[in-house]
C-alpha cells in the first residue's frame, strides 16, 4: 500500500536512529516555516495551524510503527502527515490548494489525508478523531495482523465529551489504540490551567483504568522509549494507552494569532524548551556528530524544502468543476417491484431480524453495535439471539452515541461492514458531528479513494406516552447532508429490502426506522432479488390527485385513500417516497402529471423545514405549468410534542384529516 516512489527524506523513521529522527523533525521545522512563508505571499490561503515546536512527538512515536499502523491527526497535523511518510510535494501542494495534494484540493491544510501512506487524516473538528480512531482499530483487529492506530490531539481536546466517549469505548473493547495528547498548555488561545486545575491530563486517562503516562516532548530517548512501549503493549493485545506528552507552544495559536493574551514571559519559557536544538545538542555532545555533519544535514533538507515548494508553486490548480462529485455512489433508478401479496406475513421487526442474521451470515466483515444490542436482543428486540449466534460479531457498547458513530465510521474505511443502532432519532444529536462533519466527508475529501460503509438503524415517530425528547422525526436534517443516504422503510418487506440494499451499498446509510410497525405484520418475499439502494414506489394507482409519503404515514395515507374513494369517489394515487436519498425524482413528477396535477404530501415531521417543503419546491419548479392547484403540505404542526395521547391526536396528520385535505384539494 506504502510503496509509491518517493524522496528518501519522506521516508518515514523507523526505529530509535537520532540522526534520522532529527532529520524527519528538521524536515518538518522548515517545512511549517515554509507554509507561513506561503501563507505571508497568499500563495497559501485561509488559516494555517504549524505544528512548530511539536516535531518531536509524530517522528518520536512512529518510529517504533511500521506499515500496519494506521494515524490520524488534528488540523495542526502536517508533522504527523510527513512523520508517516506523506510526500512533501503532495502535502505543500494540498495546503496551497493545487492539483497535485494529497486531496486534489479538496481538504486544505486542517483535513488533508493519504490512506495510501496509513495517514488516515486530520480533523479540524476538535475531539472528533478520537472515536474514528477506535473504529479503525476495530479493523485492524479484524485482520489480525496486530496493527496499531495512533490518534493524536491537543490538549484542550480532553474537554471533549466525543474524547471521553472514545476513552471508554476503548478500554471496553480492548483496543489497540494510543491516544497521543499533545499539551502545549494553550487550547487555542485559553491556557488550559484555567480549564483544568485540579488533575494533570493523563490522569483522566488513568482514572478510567487506561495506561497513562506523562511524558517530556523534549526527551527524545524518553519520548521514543514510550512510544515503543505503547506500540508493544497494543500488538500484544494489551489494550489502548495514553500518552500525554509535553511540548512547548512556540507560535501562536494559527499563522495570524497575534498572542495579545499571551505573557511575554510565557513565551520566552516555551522557548527554552524548544525539542529540535535540544536534540541537536544530544546528537552532538552524547552521540559524535560533528558540526560540520549537521551542517550538511540541514542543508540537504532545506533545498528538498525548496525543491519541493518551487515544484508544489508550479504545479497547476485544480478545475473549477473539479470539486463536484464523489459525494456519494452515482444513483441509478430502477423500477421497483409492487410489493408482494401472497407471502407468509412477518412482523416488521422479525424481518429486520432476518436480515440481519441473513447479512452476518454471509459477510464475515459485517458486525453490528450499539448500545444494548447484544444481550439483550436490543430495546426493541430487533437484534433479538444475534450475539448467541455471532459472538462479539453483536456487541454492547457504553451509552456513548459519538463512540458509536465514530467506531463505526472508522471501522467501515478499514475493511469492515458496521451496522450499529441508535436507540431513538433524538438521540442522534447527542453525536451529530460524527454524521455531518465525519462520515459525510469520507468520501468527498479522499477523491473517492476511501469509503465509509457503514449503516444506521434509528427509529423515530410519535408513540402514545412518548414525550417531547422521545418522539420527533428529522429525516429532513439528515436528507439535507450530502453523502449521507437516508432511507425509511414503511412495511416488512421494504425493512428487509432496504437493510440489505443499505449494507451493499458503499456510503454511509441511516434507516429510519418506526418503532409503531416493528409488531405489525405484512407479506414478506425474502426470496425476491436484492434491490440496489433508491427508488420510490407507487403504493397504490389513482388519477385524481397524489399523495406523497415515507415511512409509517404511508399506512395511514393509504387508508384514507381507501376511504375517500369509497365515500367520494376521488381516486388517489400514492407514492411511498421510501428513499430521500437518493430521491427519486421521476417517480413523484410521473405520478402528479398523471394524477390530474394535483399533490399533497403528508409527513409526520413538523410542516416547518419539513421535507415536503423540498419535494414542493421540485415539484412546484419542474411542472409548475401542469399543476392545477397549489402543492399542499400536510405534518405537525410547528409544535413540541405532548406525551398524552390526546393531546397528540390532535397534532398528528391521522385519517380524517387526511380525507379532509383530499377532498378540499380535490374540490379546487
Amino acid at each position: 500500500m506504502k510503496t509509491l516512489d518517493r524522496h528518501p527524506m519522506d521516508l518515514p523513521v523507523r526505529g530509535m536512529n537520532l540522526l534520522e529522527i532529527y532529520r524527519k523533525m528538521f524536515l518538518i521545522r522548515k517545512v511549517e516555516e515554509k507554509v507561513l512563508e506561503l501563507r505571508k505571499s497568499d500563495l497559501i490561503t485561509g488559516s494555517v495551524h504549524p505544528c512548530i515546536g511539536q516535531e518531536s512527538v509524530p517522528v518520536g512515536i512512529l518510529a517504533s510503527c511500521d506499515e500496519r499502523d494506521l494515524v490520524t491527526a488534528t488540523y495542526r497535523g502536517h508533522g504527523w502527515a510527513l512523520a508517516a511518510g506523506v510526500p512533501t510535494p503532495a502535502l505543500l501542494g494540498e495546503i496551497m490548494g493545487k492539483a497535485t495534494g494529497t486531496n486534489g484540493g479538496r481538504a486544505g491544510s486542517p483535513y488533508l489525508s493519504a490512506p495510501e501512506f496509513g495517514f488516515v487524516g486530520e480533523n479540524s473538528i476538535v475531539g472528533a478523531g478520537l472515536p474514528i480512531a477506535n473504529g479503525l482499530a476495530m479493523g485492524q483487529l479484524h485482520k489480525k495482523n496486530q496493527g496499531v492506530v495512533v490518534t493524536s490531539f491537543g490538549d484542550g481536546a480532553t474537554n471533549q465529551g466525543s474524547s471521553h466517549e472514545a476513552l471508554v469505548f476503548a478500554i471496553a473493547r480492548n483496543l489497540p489504540v494510543i491516544f497521543v495528547c499533545e499539551n502545549n498548555a494553550w487550547s487555542e488561545m485559553t491556557p488550559i490551567s484555567e480549564t483544568v486545575p485540579h488533575v494533570e491530563l493523563w490522569q483522566r486517562a488513568a482514572n478510567y483504568g487506561m495506561n497513562a503516562l506523562k511524558i517530556d516532548g523534549a526527551d527524545m530517548p524518553s519520548l521514543f522509549a514510550a512510544g515503543a512501549a505503547a506500540v508493544e503493549r497494543a500488538r500484544s493485545g494489551g489494550g489502548p494507552t495514553f500518552l500525554e506528552v509535553t511540548v512547548p507552544r512556540l507560535l501562536g495559536h494559527y499563522n495570524a494569532d497575534i498572542e495579545h493574551y499571551r505573557p511575554s514571559g510565557d513565551s520566552k519559557e516555551h522557548a527554552t524548551r524548544d525539542p529540535l536544538p535540544r536534540l541537536r545538542e544530544l546528537l552532538k555532545t552524547k552521540h559524535g556528530i560533528d558540526e560540520s555533519a549537521l551542517t550538511i544535514l540541514e542543508s540537504e533538507v532545506i533545498s528538498y524544502v525548496e525543491e519541493s515548494s518551487a515544484q508544489s508553486i508550479a504545479a497547476p490548480l485544480p478545475g473549477a468543476m473539479d470539486g463536484i462529485g464523489e459525494v456519494a455512489s452515482k444513483y441509478v433508478r430502477e423500477k421497483i417491484r409492487p410489493l408482494p401479496i401472497d407471502s407468509e406475513k412477518v412482523a416488521y421487526g422479525l424481518a429486520i431480524n432476518k436480515g440481519l442474521d441473513e447479512i452476518l451470515s454471509h459477510d464475515p466483515n459485517a458486525l453490528i453495535f450499539g448500545e444494548d444490542v447484544g444481550t439483550a436482543g436490543g430495546v426493541f428486540g430487533v437484534t433479538r439471539n444475534l450475539r448467541k449466534k455471532y459472538g462479539e460479531r453483536c456487541f454492547d457498547t457504553p451509552i456513548s452515541e459519538a463512540a458509536i458513530l465514530g467506531a463505526a465510521i472508522g471501522s467501515s474505511q478499514n475493511g469492515l461492514k458496521p451496522i450499529v443502532e441508535i436507540m431513538w432519532m433524538d438521540f442522534l444529536f447527542v453525536a451529530l458531528d460524527q454524521l455531518v462533519n465525519q462520515a459525510s466527508n469520507v468520501r468527498y475529501i479522499s477523491n473517492g479513494k476511501v469509503t465509509a460503509p457503514m449503516v444506521v438503524r434509528v427509529q423515530q415517530g410519535i408513540t402514545p406516552g412518548s414525550c417531547a425528547q422521545h418522539s420527533q422525526s428529522m429525516e429532513a436534517i439528515l436528507a439535507h447532508i450530502p453523502g449521507i443516504k437516508v432511507g425509511l422503510p414503511s412495511n416488512s418487506h421494504d425493512a428487509y429490502q432496504m437493510l440489505k440494499a443499505a449494507v451493499l451499498d458503499p456510503d454511509p446509510v441511516i434507516l429510519i426506522e418506526s418503532r409503531a410497525l416493528y409488531m405489525n405484520s405484512d407479506p414478506v418475499d425474502f426470496d425476491a432479488p436484492i434491490e440496489t439502494l433508491g427508488g420510490a414506489r407507487i403504493s397504490r394507482e389513482g388519477k385524481d390527485l397524489a399523495v406523497i409519503t415515507w415511512g409509517k404515514t404511508t399506512a395511514v395515507v393509504l387508508r384514507a385513500a381507501e376511504e375517500i374513494k369509497a365515500e367520494h369517489g376521488i381516486d388517489v394515487c400514492v407514492v411511498d417516497l421510501r428513499w430521500l436519498n437518493p430521491l427519486d425524482e421521476e417517480t413523484i413528477f410521473e405520478a402528479v402529471k398523471s394524477s390530474n396535477g394535483k399533490a399533497i404530501i403528508v409527513h409526520e415531521a413538523n410542516v416547518t423545514g419539513g421535507f415536503g417543503a423540498e419535494i414542493s419546491a421540485r415539484i412546484s419548479s419542474r411542472l409548475f405549468a401542469e399543476l392545477k392547484a397549489p402543492v399542499i403540505r400536510l405534518g405537525v404542526p410547528d409544535s413540541r410534542i405532548p406525551a398524552s395521547p390526546v393531546m397528540q391526536k390532535a397534532l398528528i396528520p391521522d385519517v380524517p384529516k387526511i380525507v379532509e385535505a383530499i377532498r378540499k384539494l380535490h374540490a379546487i
